[in-house]
């Protein structure tokens, strides 16, 4: 679950799977066909954000872009999001506590092998709960118009006493975020074909490439 060693040697990355250290880890795993080109899911993954669906992003930074030798791009980024506790936690941690989460998330570009994947984890409250997140777009071989994500994550709590009701909420919570994670994709791409058909005709890419909500 590493990154190739190129990419572990440069960014440092954690293998996201703590086997052994940690027993009680919640797993969450789906896919999902995208009706787009790879080429334009990568380009309106850079456009994500603002969007009206992730309102709880607040900031995002290019901490570190490098592009290697053989063409991938390596990106680091620091985002910032809101962290609303739910009622029955409120009662028991104190009130002071960050509402702020700061996530880290590495990317790796391979424009050879036409695939874009993603690493995201918590910086704080790592405590409270860890939440480690994979994603993989890649071109699907089948049909050359469309892109297949795979989005894996492990959450974690060291909480003692209350790991597992944390750990429950936190998998609902990522759940309902990974689908507004769709949707603020969806208006990326969407605002992306606005740009592109305000082109020529001769520059407009083919309309079988974009996706059917643009």
């Amino acid at each position: 679950m590493l990154f190739n060693q190129r990419a572990s040697s440069r960014f440092g990355i954690r293998n996201i799977l703590y086997i052994g250290e940690r027993i009680m880890v919640k797993y969450f795993s789906n896919s999902t066909d995208i009706k787009c080109s790879w080429d334009y899911v990568v380009s309106a993954f850079w456009q994500r954000y603002p969007n009206p669906f992730s309102t709880h992003v607040l900031t995002e930074d290019v901490l570190y872009r490098e592009v290697s030798a053989d063409h991938q791009l390596f990106t680091r980024r620091l985002l910032t999001k809101t962290n609303r506790l739910p009622r029955w936690a409120e009662k028991i941690f104190p009130s002071n506590i960050a509402r702020s989460v700061y996530v880290v998330e590495d990317s790796i570009v391979d424009p050879v092998a036409r695939s874009l994947t993603t690493y995201t984890w918590n910086l704080n409250h790592t405590t409270l709960m860890s939440v480690e997140e994979r994603c993989v777009f890649q071109e699907s071989a089948e049909q050359p118009a469309s892109t297949q994500l795979r989005r894996e994550a492990w959450i974690s709590s060291s909480v003692y006493g209350f790991s597992r009701p944390i750990q429950e909420f936190g998998l609902a919570r990522f759940k309902s975020n990974q689908v507004k994670a769709m949707k603020g994709l969806e208006y990326a791409l969407s605002n992306l074909h606005v740009v592109t058909s305000q082109l020529p005709d001769s520059s407009e890419p083919s309309r079988s490439l974009l996706h059917p909500l643009c």
